[in-house]
């Protein structure tokens, strides 16, 4: 038995059970999407937006890379895939909400706050290392205040949230549609180990939701 065959056999249950229970929507899906919200979130195995939300399928546009960073905007080329998905959510969509989903015990994250990637050649961590150098100045930030511990690691995963969404308003459509009262941006953050949501509020920081 391998894991792609446990996978098919999940399949054989959500085919045999929800599908079957949610077919009318399923129908309606197969027409064309409409969600209002897009999630930015982390690819940890542990973190699925829609286990944790618990929305139903077609609600919600995710996008899911290592510790949920969006890069600045960038027009000289090259393959953007956090931009193309989220050029396609705001400009064809017409989504209405964005959440960037920071987590608990986030790898990425670590190693942003260790530096255990420095260095490190593409395929030993290195695409890795470029990517999460997107948190290098909030890092330096947390250091000073945090140093290398339990509570830098907390800290940085919600900095990387305020990253990211200040990438965000980098983008032209995502400011016109800011500006235009059509579009707004929340943060939060997911604890693995309490299973706790807290949300970004302003200069109230992170609160529980």
């Amino acid at each position: 038995m391998t894991y792609f065959a446990n996978l098919i056999e999940g399949y054989y249950r959500f085919r045999g059970g929800e599908w079957l229970e949610e077919r009318e929507r399923w129908s309606e899906l197969a027409e064309g999407q409409s969600p209002k919200v897009m999630v930015i979130a982390c690819s940890d195995s542990r973190v699925d937006p829609a286990t944790i939300f618990g929305s139903r399928p077609g609600e919600v546009f995710v996008v899911r890379n290592v510790a949920a960073l969006v890069p600045p905007f960038d027009a000289s080329g090259g393959l953007h895939g956090v931009s193309a998905a989220l050029e396609f959510a705001v400009t064809k969509l017409g989504i209405e909400e964005i959440v960037v989903l920071g987590h608990g015990a986030c790898g990425g994250v670590s190693a942003a706050l260790t530096q255990s990637l420095a260095d490190a050649k593409p395929g030993e961590g290195g695409f890795v290392a470029e990517w999460i150098g997107l948190l290098d100045e909030a890092r330096e930030k947390v250091v000073c205040k945090h140093g290398v511990t339990d509570a830098g690691q907390t800290a940085l995963e919600q900095e990387g949230v305020r990253v990211s969404i200040a990438n965000l308003k980098t983008f032209p459509f995502v400011r016109k549609g800011l500006s235009e009262g059509r579009l707004s941006i929340h943060g939060a953050v997911f604890a693995i180990a309490d299973g706790k949501l807290r949300v970004l509020e302003g200069d109230n920081g992170f609160v529980p939701a």
